[in-house]
């Protein structure tokens, strides 16, 4: 049967992760440049350039580590080796019902996560198609453990990176000397740890495999690099010496809204290489079923162009419905500045590429809301509008259920057509 329908499953999978794609785009997007716009730092217009860029070199260079996770870690695939076609319906069944859930979300601008939409689609399949056996449990709890923790990290990171720049600038006789003194080594661990990252592991599909000390003094050039690049541009910013106090905080703030279109491309390439796999996992566990002629492999080579198809998804689903969340994390949750918004966007990019490098398929979503969280609460929880951060986590909480009960239906129809 797989191979005598290969060709339509081939075009189904690579349409419906299109789709799966351009809602991580609609979607997820929103955390990964919200505090941007939120802040005032960028316009939605220069954000969803930035993002288009960014989104796409992550996941075409780095998504590739993660994309395992997904497409063999969630459920045992064995137990249905003499029937590939459940698998095959299976897999379609989640990217079409997890695409949906996300239209449905973007639309109305709930901020949800794709990692979530995407896991419980896989396991809603799995129990019905396969049995509750199939699904690895385990590592099930190694994700739900990563949803607590990855929110954590995340604010922890932004909370004291919030804290270092109120004691080492903000809170300073100098605040606008101090800025233009600080502000490039800021920029430096921005480039590094994306960088270095992506050097250490993202770019074995494409045949670089460099040594961990290699990796290091790659990372620290083109940190540097990025670093005199920022340092030229923060000092044309003029700083006369004879200006208020609140006249410097206002210089400050444009020299973070410069040090944000850094932040920014970092937190967009830390986001399509973590979230790509969401969309491109199931799509490429449905090709290499097909491509091997029904035979249902534990390991296949990743096609690079599997890797094209998720980063134009994500980066046409940004541009055409992105806008409608976009705003939610950067104005709804607290108010932020660019000194708040770098925060924030330099510890999630630091948590989601850390995530990407281990494999763990982490929520960007959950990260991103823990990030400006962590920068609220450096002035005080009165800073933080809890009532919006309860709507946003109920959000998340019906998010796995929905994405089973979808996947659940779309697997019984295709199962109805194809038998």
């Amino acid at each position: 049967m797989v191979v005598e329908y290969g060709y339509i499953f081939i075009v189904l999978a690579v349409m419906f992760g299109l789709y799966m794609t351009w809602g991580i785009g609609a979607n997820d997007v929103a955390n990964a440049m919200g505090t941007s716009v939120g802040s005032g730092a960028l316009s939605v217009k220069q954000a969803i350039i930035i993002a288009a860029i960014f989104e796409f070199a992550g996941a075409f260079l780095a998504g590739g580590h993660v994309t395992k996770t997904i497409r063999k870690g969630i459920i045992d695939p064995t137990t249905v080796i003499d029937q590939p076609e459940i698998l095959v319906w299976g897999m379609l069944s989640a990217l079409i019902a997890a695409a949906i859930w996300l239209t449905v979300a973007s639309w109305l601008g709930w901020p949800v996560s794709t990692t979530h939409s995407i896991i419980g689609a896989i396991v809603g399949f799995a129990i019905v198609g396969i049995g509750v056996e199939a699904v690895n449990w385990p590592k099930i709890g190694t994700i739900v453990l990563s949803w607590l923790v990855s929110p954590i990290v995340g604010g922890a990171l932004s909370f004291f990176l919030m804290i270092s720049i109120q004691k080492l600038i903000l809170d300073t006789e100098k605040p606008l000397i101090n800025a233009k003194r600080y502000a490039p080594y800021y920029v430096f661990l921005v480039g590094f740890v994306i960088a270095l990252v992506t050097l250490f592991k993202g770019l074995k599909h494409l045949d670089i495999d460099l040594s961990v000390a290699q990796s290091f003094i790659f990372s620290g050039i083109l940190a540097l690099i990025l670093t005199i690049i920022s340092y030229f541009l923060i000092n044309k910013i003029d700083a006369p010496s004879g200006e208020s106090v609140r006249e410097q905080f206002k210089q400050v703030e444009k020299i973070f809204g410069i040090l944000m279109v850094f932040s920014a491309s970092a937190m967009a390439f830390a986001h399509g290489s973590n979230d790509v796999a969401n969309g491109i996992g199931p799509m490429a566990a449905v090709i290499s079923i097909v491509d091997s002629g029904g035979e249902v492999v534990q390991k296949s080579d990743l096609p690079i162009w599997i890797l094209f198809v998720g980063g134009l998804g994500i980066v046409i689903g940004l541009s055409t419905l992105g806008y409608r969340v976009m705003l939610t994390i950067g104005t709804k949750i607290t108010e932020l500045v660019p000194t708040r918004g770098f925060s924030a966007e330099l510890a999630a990019a630091a948590t989601v590429v850390i995530a990407s490098r281990t494999g763990i398929p982490v929520s960007t979503t959950q990260i991103a809301v823990g990030a400006v969280m962590g920068v609220g609460l450096a002035r005080g929880i009165g800073a933080l509008d809890l009532r919006v951060i309860g709507g946003i986590m109920m959000s998340w909480v019906i998010t796995l259920p929905v994405g089973a009960i979808l996947s659940i239906f779309f697997f019984f129809f295709f199962r109805g057509i194809f038998m």
